[in-house]
């Protein structure tokens, strides 16, 4: 485990939304916008899945991820690679279904990604 940065934390942070990159089992790829995304802890990062059915069905074939938070205005990214679980219970899905319903959203998941590695430039 790669413990994130406090430059990267604070492009996760700044940055919205990120994009997710997955693959099936068979390798073909998905890219999904997350404007959920966020910093869980030193080591782990999060979103809410409110409707990515391929996204999590790749997460769950190939728990393999790739994610790239990009401001083009500024040329700041951080790209992370790490390894996905899906929720659909717990503390963490909880809090995530507590946290969007002011804006009437209820996420079907949420993704905890356990960093193996961060780049932030």
């Amino acid at each position: 485990m790669a413990k994130l940065s406090e430059e990267a934390k604070k492009l996760i942070g700044e940055i919205h939304p990120a994009l997710v990159a997955t693959a099936s089992k068979s390798g073909k790829p998905n890219v999904s916008a997350k404007g959920s995304f966020r910093v869980l802890d030193d080591e782990h990062v999060i979103f809410s899945d409110v409707n990515s059915p391929r996204t999590v069905a790749n997460l769950k074939e190939n728990p393999q991820v790739s994610i790239i938070c990009l401001d083009a205005a500024s040329r700041k990214s951080c790209r992370i690679w790490g390894t996905a679980e899906v929720l659909d219970f717990g503390p963490l899905y909880d809090e995530a279904v507590a946290a969007m319903a002011a804006r009437n959203v209820k996420p079907k998941h949420v993704v905890r990604i356990t960093v193996i590695e961060s780049e932030p430039k």
